[in-house]
């Protein structure tokens, strides 16, 4: 999965630098026209959410189940690279992948809090949550 994101990451600079030839903008400018600014804020956006989830990658994948959190991770990197896509197309066309990519997100934060609650709660507490948990879910 490390790769797969560095791979992401180097996509969505050089679809900058590309860019920037093809508009004629040169650095340190990050205003241009409008395709330009688009490719541009696509990749800066991105490049926003990226701490966040790799932090909640890392402890989904450690206190949760590391394939779930896998898992959730390439569904994210995916929406992200249509997010990237769709955006340099128009700014319309970046949403749907855009609610897709928060939803992956919000499932790794709810899989990161879940496992370190679980983790760190202690034993008694923890019985009577499954305990609970298999009375409201009881297929599970």
């Amino acid at each position: 999965l490390r790769n797969t994101t560095n791979f992401v990451l180097a996509y969505f600079s050089l679809q900058v630098i590309s860019a920037r030839r093809t508009f004629h903008v040169s650095p340190p400018l990050t205003s241009g026209p409008p395709e330009f600014e688009r490719v541009f804020r696509a990749q800066v956006n991105c490049s926003e959410y990226f701490p966040l989830f790799l932090a909640t990658l890392w402890v989904a994948g450690i206190f949760f189940h590391e394939g779930a959190a896998a898992l959730c991770g390439l569904f994210y990197l995916f929406a992200r690279l249509r997010y990237f896509q769709g955006y340099a197309r128009s700014a319309q066309h970046r949403l749907d992948p855009l609610y897709a990519s928060a939803r992956a997100l919000w499932l790794l934060v709810a899989m990161a809090a879940l496992g370190l609650l679980v983790h760190f709660l202690p034993g008694t507490l923890r019985a009577a949550l499954f305990r609970w948990l298999q009375v409201l879910l009881p297929m599970a």
